[in-house]
C-alpha cells in the first residue's frame, strides 16, 4: 500500500523513484506522427542520416514519458494539486526504440505558500536514465501539495 503524501511529507535532498518505461519503435512513430512529424521521428533511414543517429524519440514524447512515470511513481498517490511550471527543461540524449528509461525526483525545497494557506510549494529536480545511465533528459520545477492539516478526509 503506498501512503498519500502532502506537502509536510517531502523532505530536501529526498530521492524518490519514479519506475521504468520500455520504448517501443512504434510508440516513437506513433507519437511523432500525430505530434513531431520530422522524418528523424518517422523513419530509421532519416534518423540515421540525421545527427540523432537513428529512429528517435521526440523530445516532447520523452517529456510525455517521463510525466507519466512521474503520475504512477508520486503524484496519484499524494495530494498533488498542479504546477506553475517548468523552469528548466534539457533533452540530453536521444531515445532509441528498445530503451528502458528509469526517474528519478531530487526534493531540492519546500516552503508553505503565504498567499495560498493550506498549500505548499515543493520544487524538484528530475531526471530520466536509459539502460546504460546515460542522462536522456532533466528537468526542474517546483508542484504544489495541499498540506495535511487542511486536506478533505478520504471519501469526504
Amino acid at each position: 500500500m503506498t501512503a498519500h503524501r502532502y506537502f509536510e511529507d517531502f523532505s530536501p535532498g529526498e530521492i524518490i523513484s519514479l519506475g521504468k518505461k520500455t520504448v517501443t519503435k512504434d510508440e516513437i512513430v506513433a507519437f511523432a506522427a500525430e505530434f513531431d512529424p520530422q522524418p528523424f521521428h518517422l523513419d530509421e533511414e532519416a534518423g540515421k542520416a540525421s545527427l540523432l543517429g537513428g529512429l528517435a524519440a521526440s523530445g516532447w514524447h520523452t517529456a510525455s514519458m517521463f510525466m507519466r512515470m512521474l503520475v504512477d511513481g508520486l503524484l496519484a498517490h499524494s495530494a498533488g494539486q498542479g504546477a506553475p511550471g517548468i523552469d528548466t527543461l534539457t533533452w540530453r540524449r536521444p531515445v532509441y526504440p528498445g530503451d528502458t528509461l528509469t526517474a528519478e525526483a531530487k526534493v531540492l525545497s519546500s516552503r508553505p505558500l503565504r498567499s495560498r494557506p493550506g498549500l505548499g510549494l515543493v520544487t524538484f529536480a528530475f531526471s530520466v536514465a536509459n539502460q546504460n545511465g546515460d542522462t536522456v533528459m532533466v528537468l526542474e520545477n517546483p508542484i504544489l501539495f495541499s498540506c495535511r492539516e487542511t486536506a478533505p478526509e478520504a471519501g469526504a
